[in-house]
């Protein structure tokens, strides 16, 4: 019993003892009589983060040389000469000699029949007015015409009928004055016809009639 109080003081006393060193400084003093100081330094400062060498650069290879090609000179064999043989070969074919063909008759080609002419038109007799039993009086010269001189020459249309009468008259070609172009459309228009014709038969159409004025010196 007295051995564990003892035991149990003696742990209380060491308490006792380390907080009053701590506290005089004195656990310190002895750390740093035991430990040196380059350790306590050591194990201060941090560890340096390693460095990698840098990988040495290949040395460049020299370029390769071009090779060059090697020419080879081919030999031609001297081709071999003819030698003309001088017997001709017994067994030899010979050439056989054939008749020439016969002529073929020429072949004619029918020819072809000529075109059929087309049929002749019909006969076309134009108006007159020219025969004498129709008593067609001349046109009359009007008399201011004659006082200044007017004269020339008028070609009237006129149309005619089957009976002969003319239906309708118009100036073809003026003389260059209107008093002798109206006395010819008036004196046409007033004349009898022989009426035009086709193949024999009376047909009406317009034919053209040329009307002079002269006047005597």
């Amino acid at each position: 019993m007295d051995r564990r109080l003892f035991i149990v003081a003696a742990v209380i006393g060491f308490h006792v003892l380390g907080l009053w060193a701590l506290q005089a400084g004195l656990l310190r003093r002895a750390v740093e009589l035991v430990v040196p100081v380059t350790v306590m330094a050591e194990l201060i400062e941090p560890p340096q983060p390693l460095v990698a060498p840098e990988p040495t650069p290949p040395k460049p290879q020299p370029a390769p040389k071009p090779v060059a090609p090697v020419q080879r000179t081919v030999k031609q064999a001297p081709m071999p000469l003819a030698v003309p043989d001088p017997a001709p070969v017994p067994e030899a074919p010979t050439g056989v000699v054939s008749a020439p063909p016969e002529p073929q008759p020429a072949v004619t080609e029918p020819v072809a029949a000529a075109p059929v002419a087309p049929p002749a038109p019909p006969k076309v007799e134009l108006p007159s007015s020219d025969a004498s039993y129709l008593n067609n009086p001349p046109p009359p010269y009007p008399q201011m015409s004659k006082r200044l001189r007017e004269q020339g020459r008028v070609v009237v249309r006129v149309h005619i009928s089957t009976d002969g009468i003319a239906t309708r008259a118009e100036v073809q070609k003026s003389s260059g004055f209107p008093r002798l172009d109206e006395t010819a459309v008036q004196t046409v228009l007033r004349w009898r016809y022989v009426p035009g014709k086709r193949a024999g038969v009376p047909e009406a159409m317009s034919y053209l009639i040329p009307i002079d004025f002269r006047l005597e010196d």
